[in-house]
């Protein structure tokens, strides 16, 4: 559906217009399977790549609009954010060589990518999510400035009436308000697209969400956010959080959020998904109606359904059902949503191997999957790969339970290959694929693990903003070798670069772990702080984190050696004697310039604030760091 089809005036009266073009196009829908009008006793698959555009500071380059002129691809599509570009794969027959075809094709188009992004200074990254993107990338500035997607975050935010809250928990745990859903271009993907007939089509879908939790187990590559280490896969619960319209006011009322798992095994057709997502979730935005889908019938003529497949691209099931149209024939596809992008080429074209694999091996043996499995155990087991990773356990078929690595070397893996080469499949692609697969789980070394422990092995080196900046740098750089994640070296501090991609902004190196004092607290408190925690300066905040002052080390030694007080039992509070004339940054203001007014105002430290919130804190000493970085820089060139 092309952005510019939407109408934007989507209120009163289109929008119920909108709502009985949409249920007539349903009604064709129905008489289109019940007149055996929709394409069968075929099999193709497709995919879409989803990719990060990354600056030479290795943070997120909101540029896909000269990309997309650069590149004169139609192959290429925008994304919610500038910062994500999406190629499109072309459809090709399940057999031969098509997953080395798959592979072919997407190679070509990513180092097309490639070459046009170094062309503009920039670089592209296959990952989940960029372990360098941050709040600040996630404004408004940076949405692709196209009618639907400004449309879709006006309704999604109107819906809401309140702003964007995010909860999520792992080693770290992630608190966050925003004020658009732009949290949402902080994913990209590989989504993975499978043909199937009208009267399989039940059975399939089941089967898809019965694959699903092992095949994201294998395929996790998204553990941080913010440089929270969060859940294996990330993506799961921040997407779902990203455009979730549902309210704590109606804890009460059972509802379900637009980026859903599902709530029970299809029956009969793929009608019960349009039907119940119609019936669940508000339409978003609208089209002008152009096509009666009736009249269409009668000439023998697919209509295109677009209120229907514009509303069923608002709804984001993790497997989508999807309609469309190949030479001029309606067809109906699975749509996998839940695999991140990257690590690597060769490790996406092996998960899409899986996932086939898995889709053909459980519907040869099992005509109706729901027969062996609660669907509440695959929901479980869906949400156990998205925290645990291949740490997971599951309860699989007949409620064994065992961890996801048995499972996938013991059973699912020899199952994968004898059902693909009985579909056809070249057996030297098979097992090329699947054998990256069982690498990966053999070594334990998912993306998201070597993120981890590319992290853990820097922990006590340079800075977070540092280390993060070596993530990126690392991924980029492994990615063009073209091995599976399964063979590559941890990451080093030293792949971020020099001081210039590190030390650019404040945000990079200020901290963010603060201690501070309210102005009604005791001055005690803040010279106690300070003591405790070996720091010179404390912030002082009110209830809302609204920074109102600063207390310095000398200014409360000064302050303590004169309190009349302390003789009665009395202390000072911190609002008779804090400096309240500050000189503060934003998280964006550029490292030199901070640095002058340090030295400007002959000061120690800065507040870092934003939105008029406190969030971290820069001082000498860090800027001290950042001198001695360029000492070594300049050393090292001139041995």
């Amino acid at each position: 559906m092309k952005p510019q089809e939407v109408d934007t005036r989507f209120e009163g009266e289109g929008r119920r217009q909108f709502m009985r073009r949409l249920l007539n196009e349903l009604r064709a829908l129905e008489q289109m399977i019940r007149d055996g009008m929709i394409e069968s006793g075929v099999r193709r698959i497709g995919a879409e790549q989803e990719m990060f555009l990354v600056d030479r500071g290795w943070r997120p380059a909101p540029a896909a609009l000269q990309m997309l002129e650069q590149l004169d691809d139609p192959h290429f599509v925008t994304e919610f954010g500038l910062f994500n570009l999406e190629v499109n794969i072309d459809p090709s027959v399940f057999g031969g060589d098509c997953l080395r075809r798959m592979e072919r094709q997407l190679d070509g188009f990513i180092a097309k990518a490639r070459a046009a992004a170094q062309a503009i200074g920039l670089e592209i990254a296959l990952t989940g999510i960029l372990p360098t993107i941050r709040k600040s990338d996630l404004t408004l500035d940076n949405m692709t400035p196209k009618p639907r997607y400004q449309a879709i975050n006006d309704a999604l935010t109107k819906l809401r009436g309140s702003n964007y809250e995010f909860h999520i928990k792992g080693i770290d745990e992630l608190l966050l308000r925003h004020d658009s859903a732009m949290v949402e271009a902080a994913n990209t993907s590989f989504q993975l697209h499978f043909q199937v007939a009208a009267h399989e089509f039940a059975n399939l879908y089941n089967v898809a969400q019965v694959a699903t939790a092992p095949v994201l187990a294998v395929a996790t590559n998204s553990p941080l956010l913010f440089g929270k280490r969060l859940w294996a896969e990330t993506r799961i619960a921040l997407f779902q959080q990203a455009v979730d319209t549902r309210t704590t006011s109606l804890h009460m009322r059972e509802s379900s959020p637009r980026v859903t798992f599902g709530s029970r095994w299809v029956r009969e057709s793929v009608l019960e998904l349009y039907r119940e997502d119609v019936a669940r979730f508000r339409t978003l935005i609208g089209t002008e109606p152009d096509e009666d889908p009736f009249i269409k019938l009668n000439r023998g003529i697919a209509p295109e359904l677009k209120a229907l497949r514009l509303h069923n691209g608002t709804v984001y099931r993790w497997n989508r059902p999807c309609y469309g149209i190949l030479d001029g024939k309606p067809h109906l596809r699975i749509e996998n949503r839940v695999m991140p992008a990257g690590p690597s080429v060769v490790d996406e074209l092996a998960n899409a191997t899986f996932w086939y694999g898995m889709m053909s091996a459980l519907s040869d043996r099992y005509p109706d999957i729901t027969a062996v499995m609660e669907f509440e155990h695959a929901q479980m087991n869906f949400v156990a790969a998205a925290r645990q990773g291949l740490s997971a356990q599951m309860t699989w078929l007949e409620g064994k339970e065992l961890p996801v690595s048995h499972l996938i070397l013991d059973h699912l893996l020899p199952q994968c290959e004898e059902a693909l080469e009985r579909r056809g499949i070249d057996g030297e692609d098979v097992r090329r694929y699947l054998e990256v697969i069982e690498r990966r789980v053999r070594r334990g070394k998912s993306g998201s693990r070597w993120l981890m422990h590319s992290l853990a092995t820097m922990k006590d080196q340079g800075t977070l903003g540092e280390r993060l900046n070596a993530l990126t740098a690392a991924t980029i750089a492994r990615q063009k070798a073209g091995q599976s994640v399964a063979e590559w070296e941890p990451a080093r501090l030293e792949e971020a670069g020099g001081w210039q991609h590190n030390y650019c902004t404040v945000e990079q190196f200020m901290t963010t772990d603060l201690y501070t004092v309210r102005e009604d607290e005791p001055i005690d408190l803040a010279a106690n702080l300070m003591e405790w925690e070996r720091i010179r300066h404390i912030p002082v905040e009110d209830h809302e984190h609204r920074l109102v002052g600063l207390m310095s080390y000398r200014h409360v030694l000064r302050v303590l050696a004169h309190d009349r007080h302390a003789a009665d039992g009395t202390s000072l509070a911190v609002a008779e004697v804090m400096k309240r004339d500050l000189i503060t940054v934003t998280p964006d203001t550029p490292t030199l310039e901070a640095i002058a007014l340090l030295r400007k105002h002959r000061i120690g430290c800065l507040p870092v604030v934003h939105d008029g919130r406190l969030v971290g804190i820069v001082t000498e000493d860090d800027f001290m760091d950042i001198a001695r970085e360029l000492l070594e820089q300049k050393l090292r060139e001139q041995d």
